[in-house]
C-alpha cells in the first residue's frame, strides 16, 4: 500500500488521504495568512450581520437595579412595553435592587453580550465606583452604551419660613452661621446629596448633612424646620408644595430653567459652572455587536421621543434625550471623573 492510502479490510482503497508533506512545494494548497484572515473576518462579519438582522428572536430581559415604583422603574416599564410592540418580542422587566444599584448592574456586566440582557441605569451608576470598594465591574469598560433616556435636575428648596429668597441669600446666611445650617439627603449616591456637596464646595460654606430614608422623610424634615434646605431630586415633587406655599424653590441644578418651574433660575446664575444632573439610560454588556446596539438605539429613541413618554418626563421635571451611544459613553466617563474628584476632595464615604 502506498503512503497516504487507507484500506477497509481486504477491499481496494476507497479514500486516499494526502498530507501536505506528501505534495511538492509547487502544489501546496496552503493559502497566505492574510487571505485566511480576511476569509475569517468575512465569515464572522456575516454571522454578526445575520444575528443583528434576526434580532431579537427571543424575549429580552431589561434589568432595573431598583425596586418597583420609582421613576427609573416607571420609565423602564414604558420602554419595555413599547419595545415589545415595535420589535416583535417581549421585553421582560427584572427588578434587582440592592447596594445602590450594584446588584442588578453586576448581573448585566456578567451576561452574554448578545443584546438579550439590558440595563436601565440611574444617577448612582457613575458614582458607585468611587464610593464602594471591590465593585464587581468597571463602570466604563464593562458596558456598551445604547442611549441616555432622560435627564433630570435637582431643585434647591427651603421652607417658606426660612428667610432666604434666593440662592445668593442662602449662601449669605450660611456664611453668617458656618456649620449651623442643615441639609437633608437620601444617601451619598443620590444626586441631591452629591449636588448639595458640590454646592457647598463651590459656595465656600460649611453645612451639616443629615441623611433620611427617602425624599418624603427629608421633605417632612424641611417643613418641620429640622433641616434648613434640601436639594431634592424630583422637580415634580416640588410643584404641589410650592403652589401650596409650603416650600420656596431657589434654584435648579441644570444650566437652564425647567418647564414645571419656569420662574426658578439655575443655581449656575449665582455659582457659574454649577451643574448637578441625574439621568437614566440603557446599557448592554461590553462586546454587544454594533448592529444590535444600533437596532436598540433606533427603537429606544423612537419611544423616548413619543408624546406619552414625554408627558411622564415633563411631570417629573425631566427631559427626553435619546443621544448616540458614543455621546452617552462620553457623558458616563465625564461624570465618573467629576464625581470621583468631588468624593475624594470631600472625603465622602458610603454609609
Amino acid at each position: 500500500m502506498r503512503t497516504g492510502e487507507r484500506e477497509c479490510g481486504s477491499a481496494k482503497p476507497l479514500v486516499t488521504i494526502f498530507r501536505s508533506s506528501d505534495l511538492p512545494p509547487s502544489r501546496s494548497p496552503a493559502l497566505p495568512g492574510s487571505i485566511v484572515g480576511l476569509l475569517l473576518c468575512a465569515v464572522l462579519l456575516s454571522v454578526t450581520v445575520y444575528a443583528a438582522e434576526s434580532y431579537p428572536s427571543r424575549p429580552v430581559r431589561m434589568v432595573i437595579p431598583t425596586g418597583a415604583g420609582g421613576i427609573t422603574d416607571i420609565l423602564g416599564r414604558i420602554l419595555a412595553q413599547k419595545l415589545s410592540e415595535s420589535m416583535g418580542q417581549q421585553v421582560v422587566i427584572d427588578n434587582r435592587p440592592g447596594a445602590s444599584g450594584i446588584v442588578g448592574t453586576a448581573i448585566v456586566a456578567k451576561s452574554p453580550p448578545d443584546g438579550y440582557t439590558l440595563l436601565m441605569v440611574f444617577p448612582s451608576h457613575p458614582v458607585n465606583q468611587s464610593l464602594f470598594r471591590d465593585i464587581p465591574y468597571d463602570t466604563v469598560t464593562a458596558f456598551a452604551p445604547v442611549t441616555m433616556v432622560s435627564e433630570v435636575w435637582p431643585v434647591l428648596i427651603v421652607s417658606t419660613q426660612f428667610p432666604a429668597k434666593s440662592v445668593a441669600e442662602l449662601i449669605a446666611v450660611a456664611k453668617e452661621k458656618p456649620g449651623q445650617l442643615n441639609h437633608g439627603g437620601v444617601g451619598p449616591t443620590s444626586m441631591g446629596s452629591l449636588g448639595a456637596e458640590l454646592f457647598r464646595s463651590m459656595a465656600g460654606i460649611r453645612i451639616t448633612h443629615i441623611t433620611y430614608k427617602g425624599a418624603p422623610q427629608a421633605l417632612t424634615a424641611l417643613l418641620s424646620g429640622e433641616i434648613h434646605f434640601y436639594l431634592i431630586g424630583s422637580a415634580g415633587t416640588v410643584v404641589p408644595h410650592a403652589k401650596a406655599g409650603r416650600v420656596r424653590a431657589l434654584g435648579v441644578g441644570g444650566k437652564q430653567r425647567i418647564a414645571v418651574l419656569p420662574d426658578v433660575p439655575p443655581i449656575a446664575d449665582t455659582l457659574p459652572g454649577y451643574e448637578a444632573r441625574g439621568w437614566n439610560g440603557i446599557l448592554g454588556p461590553a462586546g454587544t455587536p454594533k448592529p444590535v446596539v444600533e437596532r436598540l438605539h433606533q427603537e429606544i429613541v423612537k419611544v423616548v421621543r413619543s408624546q406619552e413618554f414625554n408627558q411622564v418626563l415633563t411631570a417629573e421635571g425631566a427631559r427626553a434625550v435619546g443621544n448616540t451611544p458614543s455621546e452617552f459613553g462620553a457623558i458616563i466617563q465625564s461624570d465618573v471623573r467629576k464625581w470621583a474628584q468631588l468624593i475624594k476632595e470631600a472625603g465622602i464615604r458610603a454609609e
